[in-house]
């Protein structure tokens, strides 16, 4: 994805779309910075381009080989944060994985049959439960309200 020489002052908002990319170019642009989440789910860029004015997103330790010249720096070959021997800084809960999730960021995934916050709950969700509430409630609210307002009805 070429994006140099394009005038941009700010990561588009499309780019978040584009986390297929395997090779960004964003040199030649007036970038003042890379927001944090900019490139979060790009976990197949292998390549990226940036004006030399800013470091490589997540720092050069996301990355194998950072080189730099006259007028950009070039971040190749992506590192999974999860394999690295530097401790996280949130380390995931029980019952889950670390997964990559950009330049630099994770995610942690449940292990399966977990789910839920911090992946405490097992099993799966109670859906025959929650659907049986939610339709109780609905009938006997409808009733109510058909019952009250019906008097209402018979006057007008």
């Amino acid at each position: 994805l070429d994006l140099s020489n394009c005038s941009l002052r700010s990561v588009p908002l499309g780019l978040a779309e584009a986390t297929a990319a395997i090779v960004l170019d964003l040199t030649e642009n007036p970038l003042a910075t890379l927001p944090n989440g900019s490139f979060l789910g790009f976990i197949h860029l292998q390549s990226l381009a940036v004006p030399l004015t800013l470091e490589c997103p997540g720092g050069s330790d996301a990355w194998q080989n950072v080189t730099v010249d006259r007028s950009s720096r070039l971040c190749q070959g992506q590192r999974n944060p999860c394999n690295s021997s530097v401790e996280l800084a949130w380390p995931c809960p029980e019952n889950s994985v670390c997964a990559p999730d950009g330049p630099g960021l994770i995610q942690c995934l449940c292990d399966n049959p977990f789910h839920g916050y911090r992946c405490l709950r097992e099993g799966t969700f109670p859906m025959l439960l929650f659907s049986g509430i939610l339709s109780t409630a609905t009938v006997s609210l409808s009733l109510l309200l058909w019952s009250t307002q019906r008097r209402k009805a018979k006057t007008l």
